[in-house]
């Protein structure tokens, strides 16, 4: 506490101090000057909301009148997003509109363009998603052709938030994996803005069923926390580890996150942070069975949403009550709170929610014993399930197996007709020997000879069904595109290796151990949407040619998935290692790739490290955790501006304090000095000024 005040009362001098040295200065105050002040203040915002509003309300009451429409429209974006955070939600509207009338009046296209998208936030926080998608649409379609990467970013993670609360789950991700890759564009605040993208996209991945993704996707935002230390994120990123673990049903592990995450909420004055905090652990009592409890929580929740004005969090809150009740035996108060939450959601177009409560539903029937209603929830229930999770994909791969079935009950009726002509034959070859039976030697000679060609024929389907039986063996562990061997491959390779006896590998490469090499194509995705989907193509067999080319004979290329390879070199030492990393990026880099007519220069970014790691048994730190290493070394190249690798060659500390860090964070156990950390460069960029479509792509990048 005394620190707080320490820097509450420098924050206020600094404040005080601006506003003299202003008072006296012309009218236009020095903008840089402002605006590297609004910068701080922000700042300020991830770790104190309460003190950073309090000093950005003084600045407009005292100096914004005498700044430049610059500074001003950039103290309203911040503002609002403060007043958003603190739960200030009227306030928040009013400076939206004061920033859209500012911006409009200043002819100044971006601001009017965030203005518009915060009023679409507005729209979905008010149960009104529709009617932010068709206003996100309207300022899509206006938008100028040099809008600037913030305004672009912020417009995906809208439509993101939009299509989520709709639970058109597959477009949402669509667009926030768009806002994730407008953040490597932004000049400020670039790491914040991507951990936040990535908060929204694992809390995606849960509510798509898939929570281990979301946990991974969650690592790789806390791998980024040394860049940004910021309680803001972390108790929302907290939030959403809270709900991929309880899905995984690691509830105690849920419980404790959601309290992490009130802790950092209610000390840095996120107001509504901290009330969906106190929701997510009224749900952790819940999942308990310790119904006082999550009704304690719950009606916590309520009361500071009520106070907010957060419809969606009251709604959430009253849901949780209702359940808490009927666990106490209050079975009718607590079912008409959950129609009436279930009914508002409908009326709002928030079938995800109304879904999943009726899931809660029908599970609470079932223990009172109330198995009809029970019954009805469950269909219900499953009536918007499959509302929800019919996608176009589905319907693809229903007409595909359709058409196979066809297909084969047309080969099989063809085989009967055949097989009746066949047994008609027969008949009349019978009557004939019952007719003549002189002719009933050369019948005999007629029918051997009939069952020769049947034999004959049976051997050749066979022989077919063997070749095609390879061919499906061959397909199960190589990729359809590019003929690398695929994820399940190196799958059943571990397999084999963990079966192994430890001390017969460690024998074998105690001095020389095995490397995993992991390598993604750079800017893949502005390849595939710029220059369209067959150059991604090209561009990913080209890649696997040249990977193929550089590595050993031993040595074992996979394609691991979308743009990423994996290269396995057994026997390779980190010296070893090293070499072989520079010879992959200046084999893919190096020369400019031919897609038809167009020229461009493809590179990648990689991450290796040893298998075993640094002499630690593969029993205490197996090859899963040694390839996340290699993924995080990845996406430091990634972040330290690509076309590069980053090797993990040791450890520098003992493994038990190294390995709880490393495994985790990474940046981290660089900074304190844990491992020795290798970099390699790639080629340098090639200048290809004379191929027009070389031009079109490197102004993509």
């Amino acid at each position: 506490m005394a620190n707080l005040r320490t820097w509450t009362f420098i924050s206020l001098c600094v404040c005080g101090a601006l506003a003299l040295s202003l008072s006296g200065s012309p009218a236009r105050a020095d903008e840089k000057a402002d605006l590297e002040h609004i910068s701080r203040i922000r700042k300020l915002s991830d770790t104190d909301n309460t003190e950073a509003l309090k000093q950005l309300e003084y600045l407009k009451q005292k100096q914004l009148s005498k700044s430049t429409p610059k500074v001003r429209l950039e103290a309203l974006k911040v503002m609002v997003s403060l007043y958003y955070d603190a739960g200030r939600i009227q306030s928040a509207l009013n400076s939206i509109a004061e920033l859209k009338t500012l911006a409009e009046s200043e002819h100044d296209q971006d601001g009017a363009a965030i203005a518009r998208i915060m009023e679409s936030y507005a729209l979905i926080d008010d149960g009104k998603p529709d009617d932010a998608l068709k206003n996100l649409s309207q300022i899509s379609a206006g938008l100028h052709t040099s809008a600037s990467a913030e305004v672009r970013m912020r417009l995906q993670s809208a439509f993101g938030s939009a299509y989520y609360i709709t639970g058109n789950f597959a477009a949402s991700l669509q667009h926030y994996l768009e806002a994730l890759r407008l953040t490597d564009e932004l000049t400020t605040r670039k790491v914040e803005n991507r951990m936040y993208k990535l908060d929204a996209i694992a809390k995606l991945y849960t509510n798509m069923k898939d929570p281990e993704k979301a946990l991974a996707t969650i690592d790789e935002a806390f791998s980024l926390s040394p860049l940004s230390h910021s309680p803001k994120t972390a108790a929302s990123l907290n939030i959403s580890q809270g709900i991929a673990l309880s899905a995984l049903h690691r509830n105690e592990e849920a419980g404790e996150a959601y309290k992490r995450a009130l802790k950092l909420a209610t000390e840095a004055g996120l107001a509504s942070m901290a009330v969906t905090s106190l929701i997510n652990i009224s749900d952790h009592y819940l999942i308990m069975n310790q119904y006082k409890q999550a009704e304690n929580y719950a009606r916590q929740a309520l009361k500071q949403a009520e106070v907010l004005k957060d419809k969606q969090s009251i709604a959430v809150a009253r849901v949780n009550i209702g359940f808490a009740l009927a666990g106490q035996g209050k079975i009718s108060q607590g079912v008409e709170l959950i129609n009436e939450v279930v009914q508002y959601f409908l009326d709002a177009d928030q079938k995800p929610d109304a879904e999943a409560v009726l899931g809660e539903q029908a599970a609470m029937y079932e223990r009172a014993g109330m198995f009809k209603e029970a019954l009805q929830t469950v269909r219900y229930q499953q009536k918007l399930s499959n509302e929800l999770f019919r996608s176009d994909r589905a319907k693809a791969v229903a007409a595909l197996q359709e058409q196979f079935h066809a297909q084969q009950r047309q080969k099989q009726i063809e085989l009967l007709a055949k097989e009746n002509d066949l047994k008609d034959a027969d008949i009349r070859n019978h009557r004939q020997q019952q007719i003549i039976t002189i002719l009933a030697a050369i019948l005999t000679v007629l029918v051997g000879a009939f069952l020769f060609l049947l034999y004959r024929r049976v051997k050749r389907i066979n022989l077919q069904l063997r070749e095609a039986n390879s061919q499906l063996e061959f397909h199960a562990v190589r990729d359809p595109l590019t003929g690398l061997y695929n994820r399940r491959s190196f799958l059943d390779m571990m397999k084999t290796r963990i079966a192994q006896a430890e001390a017969e590998r460690r024998d074998a490469q105690e001095n020389n151990p095995d490397c995993l090499i992991l390598l993604d194509i750079d800017h893949f995705k502005q390849i595939n949407d710029g220059l369209g989907h067959a150059i991604g193509d090209a561009v990913l067999m080209e890649v696997a040619h040249r990977l193929r080319k550089a590595v050993r004979d031993s040595d074992m290329v996979l394609r691991w998935g979308g743009e990423e390879f994996l290269v396995f070199s057994p026997k390779s030492s980190p010296s070893q290692s090293a070499g072989l990393v520079e010879r992959l990026l200046q084999a893919v880099g190096t020369e400019p790739v031919m897609a038809g007519d167009k020229e461009i220069q493809v590179t990648v970014t990689a991450g290796f490290i040893s298998l075993p790691f640094s002499n630690v048994p593969e029993s205490v730190f197996g090859w899963e955790k040694v390839l996340q290493i290699a993924d995080m070394a990845l996406y430091l190249g990634k972040a330290n501006g690509r076309n590069r690798a980053y090797g993990i060659s040791h450890l520098l500390v003992p493994s038990e304090r190294a390995l709880p860090v490393l495994e985790t964070d990474l940046s981290t156990a660089v900074a304190n000095g844990m491992v020795e950390l290798i970099e390699v460069f790639g080629p340098p960029k090639l200048d290809l000024s004379v191929s027009k479509a070389a031009e079109s792509y490197t102004g993509m990048q």
